[in-house]
């Protein structure tokens, strides 16, 4: 416990200031974060490393040789990034526990403090749990996600498909994000991945207005209509952004507390084709009056 504490104290303060400063202004690109994590030795640094052409993240055969998180700023193509790389260690051992510890806290506030997560999986080693575990974080905190299968050129069309199938498998609560597949020692489907990353970062930040949005859920709702809830209709009414980053969308109406569940991923699915909203999390969140009975709801 007392080393664990020194390790915790030795925790640089976190540097929003000076990110959050770096986007301050509309006139430049805004710099996306990108948190690169995955499980030790699936080549987060080797990724690093091809992604900015040059040897700046230090890796070496054993697993989990990069211990801290590195922040390393380049451009493609006018846009800045700032990639965080997140690899920690599995060793046993007190000591090495702890800075597993270490790391695991790390990981998890690179991808707190990011914009877009880079999920680099294993194509040869498979996927793990821990791997979905990552993901789910990363859901949770509602960052936009693209995940990278690295190691493609390692594995034969047999297991290509095994890794397919275990994608849809253990990723099934990722239906919206890209999936790449790529070989960062090679640097294959880099340029794809990069894609990915913006596409996913402007889908996280789309601005959706009032009327488009409302226009796009009463199109649902005349497709598919809510159920009855006993003798109550959901009725919706209208539809704003309650936030970004990711994107809120925020319905109005009466008696949406009886919305079913199928019936709100109905909505979801709606609205990520009409806003091309691939690569992030989406949240949709209901409003009701009060009074279940006013503005003339649809009782029948």
């Amino acid at each position: 416990a007392a080393l664990m504490d020194l390790v915790l104290g030795k925790l640089p303060d976190d540097e929003d200031g000076e990110e959050q400063a770096e986007g301050a202004s509309e006139d430049a690109p805004q710099r996306i974060k990108v948190a690169v994590a995955g499980r030790p030795n699936v080549g987060k640094s080797t990724l690093i490393n091809a992604l900015i052409g040059e040897d700046r993240v230090i890796a070496f055969d054993m697993p989990g040789t990069t211990r801290d998180a590195i922040k390393v700023d380049f451009e493609v193509d006018g846009q800045p990034f700032r990639l965080i790389d997140t690899a920690g260690l599995r060793k046993k051992g007190k000591v090495f526990e702890a800075i597993e510890k270490f790391s695991v806290i790390k990981t998890l506030q690179a991808i707190e403090q990011s914009n877009v997560v880079i999920l680099v999986l294993d194509a040869v080693d498979g996927i793990s749990t821990h791997d979905a575990h990552i993901a789910g974080f990363a859901l949770e905190s509602g960052r936009a996600l693209v995940v990278a299968i690295n190691k493609w050129d390692g594995v034969d069309s047999y297991k290509r498909k095994l890794v397919d199938n275990d994608l849809e498998t253990k990723f099934h609560f990722l239906k919206w994000a890209r999936f790449i597949h790529i070989s960062a020692l090679k640097r294959n489907g880099l340029n794809h991945l990069m894609k990915a990353v913006r596409d996913a970062h402007a889908a996280s930040f789309a601005k959706l207005s009032t009327p488009k949005l409302t226009r796009a859920m009463m199109a649902a709702v005349e497709q598919q209509q809510p159920a009855r809830s006993g003798r109550l209709r959901p009725k919706l009414r209208y539809a704003h952004q309650g936030g970004m980053n990711p994107p809120v969308i925020v319905i109005h109406g009466n008696s949406l507390q009886a919305v079913s569940d199928s019936y709100k991923r109905y909505l979801e699915g709606v609205f990520r084709d009409t806003f091309d909203l691939a690569g992030t999390p989406l949240r949709v969140e209901f409003r009701t009056n009060k009074n279940p009975y006013a503005d003339g709801e649809d009782k029948r």
